[in-house]
């Protein structure tokens, strides 16, 4: 089931990306965070945006949310999407199912454009977005630093359509 994030599920929240902070680059975090700080970027995020769960028998298996893209008010349209997927609920239609949900979220309010960061290579990551419609609209060389590795991401839009 999918479902709007609660403050009491922080803990898993923080499980899930935690993982991702010390073991991928899907995120260029360094240190993990703590579970008030998730509470806190929950908190932050629903005050007007949408963030997600996958729950499943009282476990969360995934989450996605958007946030602001840029502070300036010619971006307030434009939103950067975010989805993490439980590293055993790989390829079970989790990320799928909560980025369909977090898109049609935000046709409801309005938005106009969903960006996605992917950093690269991540096929997985590529393959869900394009599916979902998003296209490939740039790519920025060795921007990230992490794991004594210089990492590249690309950019993915979809212009929403309500």
């Amino acid at each position: 089931m999918i479902r709007k994030a609660h403050l009491s599920d922080d803990l898993n929240i923080v499980n899930i990306y935690n993982y991702y902070i010390l073991n991928s680059m899907s995120t260029f975090e360094e240190q993990p965070v703590s579970q008030r700080e998730m509470r806190f970027r929950i908190e932050q995020v629903q005050a007007s945006l949408p963030w997600l769960v996958y729950e499943t028998n009282g476990e969360i298996l995934g989450y996605a949310y958007a946030t602001q893209w840029k502070p300036r008010s010619a971006y307030r349209n434009t939103v950067e999407s975010t989805v993490y997927v439980r590293s055993n609920s790989y390829g079970k239609g989790v990320g799928k199912q909560l980025c369909q949900e977090l898109i049609e979220e935000l046709k409801a309010q309005k938005l106009h454009a969903a960006l996605a960061g992917i950093t690269l290579p991540n096929e997985a990551s590529v393959a869900l977005h394009e599916k979902l419609g998003y296209t490939k609209v740039g790519q920025l060389k060795e921007v990230g630093y992490k794991f004594e590795k210089w990492v590249d991401v690309g950019y993915w839009e979809l212009v929403l359509k309500s």
